[in-house]
C-alpha cells in the first residue's frame, strides 16, 4: 500500500477521490435541503464550508501532485480545514446530546447573524448553537448528520494526511 501511495498517479488520484467525495457530501446535504425538506442550521452550513475547503485543497493537491516538500502545505491545510470542520462537528453533536431543559432557544437565521454582526462575534454567536442545530431531523443506520460528518473528517482528514504524507518515489534521471 505504502509503495502504491509513492506513485504521483496514485497520489493524484487518491486527491481526486477526495475532492469527489466532499463534493458528493456536499450534494447529498443539498438533496437533503432541496428534495427531502429538511432546512440546514447554521451549523450544518458551516460544515457544508468546511467540506468545500476540504474538497478545494484536494481538488489543488490532484491537480499539482507535489513531489517535494510543497506536499506538507497541503498535509497542513487539510488538517486545518478537516480539524475545523470535525470541531463543528463535535459542537453540533454536543448540541444534540443536550438535555431538552439546556437547550438554547431558536435564534436568528445565518443571514441574519452575518450581515449584522462582526465576523468573530457572528461565528460566536453561531458556534454557541440554537434549538434548531439541537434537532435531529434525519438519521440512517443511528447516526444523525453531524455524527456522519465528523466520520467523514475524520476519514477524510486522515486519509489526505496518509496520501500527501508519505515521501514520493524520487524522478528517476533523464
Amino acid at each position: 500500500m505504502r509503495q502504491m501511495l509513492r506513485r504521483p498517479d496514485a497520489r493524484r488520484g487518491l486527491n481526486g477521490l477526495g475532492a469527489l467525495t466532499c463534493a458528493g457530501l456536499i450534494g447529498f446535504a443539498y438533496y437533503l435541503q432541496y428534495a427531502q425538506g429538511l432546512p440546514p442550521c447554521p451549523l450544518c452550513i458551516l460544515q457544508r464550508i468546511a467540506f468545500l475547503l476540504l474538497a478545494l485543497v484536494f481538488l489543488v493537491a490532484a491537480a499539482h501532485a507535489p513531489r517535494g516538500a510543497g506536499r506538507w502545505g497541503y498535509v497542513l491545510l487539510l488538517l486545518v480545514a478537516g480539524g475545523a470542520g470535525g470541531a463543528i462537528a463535535g459542537r453540533h453533536l454536543y448540541l444534540q446530546h443536550l438535555p431538552a431543559d439546556q437547550v438554547a432557544a431558536c435564534g436568528p437565521d445565518l443571514g441574519y447573524i452575518v450581515s449584522s454582526l462582526p465576523l468573530l462575534e457572528a461565528l460566536e454567536v453561531i458556534l454557541r448553537g440554537s434549538g434548531s442545530c439541537a434537532a435531529t431531523q434525519w438519521t440512517w443506520l443511528s447516526l444523525s448528520i453531524p455524527d456522519w460528518a465528523l466520520l467523514w473528517f475524520v476519514v477524510l482528514t486522515v486519509g489526505g494526511v496518509l496520501v500527501n504524507g508519505i515521501r514520493p518515489v524520487p524522478s528517476p534521471p533523464r
